[in-house]
C-alpha cells in the first residue's frame, strides 16, 4: 500500500517502512507523528483513491528519527566594479521520518456520516416573496436619417501637358 502525502509544501509518495526527510516538524527523536493530509491511497492491482483535495479520515503514521539541518547553501550577491560583495548562508531545519503504518477510509467511518444526514429533521422554508414583473421593455425609436451629405466639389481638370522642347541639334566638333 502506498498513499501521497502533503507536508511542509511538498508531496511525498511513501510506503511502509520508508525513511524521508521532510520540512522541520515538532517532535523530539523518536516520538510518534499523525500525518493527516493524505492526498491519495493506492494499492497494487486496485484503483487508487484520490482525494478532492484530502482524504477524510485517513492518516499516515511516521516516527521521528532524527531533527537534523541540511547542508549550507551559499548566497552570494556581487555588483562588479563597485566594491561591493556580500555573503550570506543558510541551513534548512529538517525532520527524518520513517514511515510505520498506513491507515485508510474505514467502510463503517465512510457510513457513519451518511446517517448523520438522514437522522437531521428537515426544516421547513417559507416561500420566497413573489417577484415583481420586469417593466416592459421600451420600443426602439426608429433611427433618425442622417443629414443630406453636401455634394463634393467637383474635381478640378489637370492642368494640360506642356509640349516638350525639340531636342537641339548637336553641332559637330570640326577642328
Amino acid at each position: 500500500m502506498f498513499a501521497v502525502i502533503k507536508t511542509g509544501g511538498k508531496q511525498y509518495r511513501v510506503s511502509e517502512g520508508d525513511v524521508i526527510t521532510v520540512e522541520k516538524l515538532a517532535g523530539e527523536a523518536g516520538a510518534s507523528v499523525k500525518l493527516d493530509q493524505v492526498l491519495m491511497l493506492g494499492e497494487e492491482g486496485k484503483e487508487p483513491t484520490i482525494g478532492l483535495p484530502i482524504i477524510a479520515n485517513a492518516q499516515v503514521t511516521a516516527q521521528v528519527l532524527d531533527q537534523a539541518r541540511a547542508d549550507k547553501v551559499v548566497v552570494f550577491k556581487k555588483k562588479r566594479r563597485k566594491r561591493y560583495t556580500r555573503t550570506k548562508g543558510h541551513r534548512q531545519e529538517q525532520t527524518v521520518l520513517r514511515i510505520t503504518d498506513i491507515n485508510g477510509t474505514s467502510k463503517k467511518a465512510a457510513a457513519k456520516p451518511k446517517a448523520e444526514k438522514a437522522d437531521k429533521p428537515k426544516t421547513e422554508t417559507k416561500p420566497k416573496a413573489e417577484a415583481k414583473p420586469k417593466a416592459e421593455a421600451k420600443p426602439k425609436t426608429e433611427a433618425k436619417p442622417k443629414a443630406a451629405a453636401k455634394p463634393k466639389a467637383a474635381a478640378k481638370p489637370k492642368a494640360a501637358a506642356k509640349p516638350k522642347a525639340k531636342a537641339k541639334p548637336k553641332a559637330d566638333k570640326e577642328s
